[in-house]
Formats: C-alpha cells, sequence, structure tokens
C-alpha cells in the first residue's frame, strides 16, 4: 500500500523512484498517534514488495521534524500507551515496529529533520539510513523527563552505534536536547543546512544514489545493517562475499567496467 492516497496522517509525493514521505500532523507537531504509527507501518511494510521505490525522503510538516508520542492522546485516555500492561505492550511494539522496519526496507531513507525531534521523533530520525539537519533542529531522548526510560523505540541500540557511548550515555541519562551543530560534529547528521534548504540538500544524495544499480544499491543498506550486527569479521566478509557474486553475476557489472574503459557513466538497469 506503499504511496496510497488514503493516509490521513501522512503525505506522500511520487517523483519517478523517489518517495518524498512527510508527516503531516503539523497542528501537533507531528506527533505519534494510533493513526499515524499504523499508516507508518502499512507504507514502510509495502516498501518491502515496491520495486518501484528505490529511495524514501522522510521529512515533518509545519515548524517541527516530530515531536514524539502525542501525550495529550494519553491525557486524554486515547494514547498508544497508558491503558493497561497487555495493552501497553502491544502499543508498545506497534510503534517500536516502525523503527524496525525502517531498517529493514531496501530502500535508503533520508531524513530532513528540522525543528523538534523529540522521543519518537528522535527515534525515526535514527531510524533512517542518512540525516540531514536544518539549523533550527533540536534532538532530545524526552522519554526520561517523562520518568520513563529512555530506553525507547531502538534508541540503546542506533545511538551509541553512530555517536559512541558517552555521547550517547550523555543524551540518554540527561534527556538533554542536542541542536544541529552539536549533531554534526558527533557524527549524528551528515550536513546543517538551512531549513529551507533542506530538500534540495538531498538531492545530490538521491542523485548519486540513482545513478547506481538498483540491485547494488538495496544490497548495500542491507550489508551496513547486518554488518552492525556481524559477530566477527568473519561474518560480516561472508556476507560480504555472497552480495558481491549475486552482484558479479549481473549484467551491471559488466556495464561498470565498460563505462571505465570507455570514460563515461554508466548506465545500470532501473
Amino acid at each position: 500500500m506503499s504511496g496510497s492516497a488514503n493516509y490521513e496522517t501522512l503525505q506522500i509525493r511520487k517523483e519517478g523512484a523517489i518517495d518524498w514521505l512527510t508527516l503531516n500532523r503539523p497542528d501537533r507537531l507531528n506527533a505519534l498517534n494510533a493513526q499515524m504509527v499504523a499508516e507508518l507501518n502499512d507504507y514502510l511494510e509495502g516498501l518491502m514488495t515496491d520495486a518501484s521505490v528505490r529511495m524514501v525522503v522522510l521529512a515533518g510538516s509545519g515548524r517541527a521534524f516530530c515531536s514524539g508520542i502525542d501525550i495529550k492522546d494519553i491525557r486524554d485516555g486515547n494514547g498508544i500507551v497508558g491503558n493497561n500492561t497487555p495493552d501497553d505492550l502491544a502499543g508498545q511494539r506497534r510503534v517500536a515496529e516502525v523503527i524496525r522496519r525502517m531498517r529493514r526496507c531496501p530502500q535508503p531513507i533520508i531524513a530532513l529533520v528540522h525543528g523538534m525531534a523529540t522521543g519518537g521523533g528522535f527515534a525515526l530520525a535514527l531510524g533512517a539510513d542518512i540525516r540531514i539537519a536544518g539549523e533550527s533542529a533540536a534532538m532530545n531522548c524526552a522519554f526520561i523527563n517523562l520518568g520513563l526510560t529512555s530506553c525507547d523505540l531502538g534508541l540503546s541500540y542506533l545511538l551509541p552505534r553512530i555517536v559512541g557511548v558517552s555521547i550517547a550515555s550523555e543524551l540518554m541519562l540527561t534527556g538533554r536536547f542536542i541542536h544541529a551543530d552539536r549533531a554534526l560534529a558527533t557524527g549524528l547528521v551528515s550536513e546543517v543546512v538551512a531549513d529551507d534548504a533542506m530538500a534540495a540538500a538531498a538531492r545530490s544524495y538521491l542523485d548519486e544514489m540513482t545513478a547506481t544499480s538498483r540491485l547494488g544499491l538495496r544490497l548495500t543498506k542491507e550489508g551496513i545493517n547486518m554488518g552492525l550486527d556481524a559477530p566477527s569479521l568473519e561474518s560480516a566478509i561472508a556476507m560480504e562475499d555472497r552480495n558481491q557474486v549475486l552482484t558479479i553475476q549481473s549484467e551491471n557489472f559488466q556495464e561498470g567496467m565498460a563505462a571505465i574503459f570507455e570514460k563515461r557513466a554508466p548506465i545500470f538497469d532501473k
């Protein structure tokens, strides 16, 4: 169902093989409610078998990227969690599934982060493969400020791997914000640009990834994620060997070599 026009909390603009996915609850700073979680899960699951989509750009409408779980809904008794233990566990897992599907889908995801990206919004940013920050970006592990643990929605796994244990511990134990300039210095984001220049900044990444082969791009994302969890160098190399042989056997490899010898850009299958 990726690209469905029936979503109410998401906007999807298709541009060839690129999906521009926008969180669309600007009046709530794009806070995650049950409907948005369900729609994100549906969209991301659809990507698994949607060969027409090669890349996804994730952004937020209005003044923020995403302010996390909608605590107003929780206060009013309509939230994803806050009911009873069995229901809370089910709700928790539905939200966490969004991050898992972001990592599992074969399409690279670029997150354009501006304004607040707190709690679950921070997790959405970390679930992306590449992050571009607007100058207004402010991210934090808001959970601990609510009396909860900051180990939520994959943060305990993703954040230390991105910025290291010390900075991850600082952010998770204090709930303090990390702003765009420090996010760049710590490797949390790839670059910082003016808020209104984020989409343009994403273009260079999209153009370069579009020029690659479809199989090579997908297997590279898979390889990066599997390499993060590899128990040894030998395990990582075994996975790399398998994926490389798959691509060696494709016509794209022959085209890539021919392009080098003929001093031209390769034209891979799309």
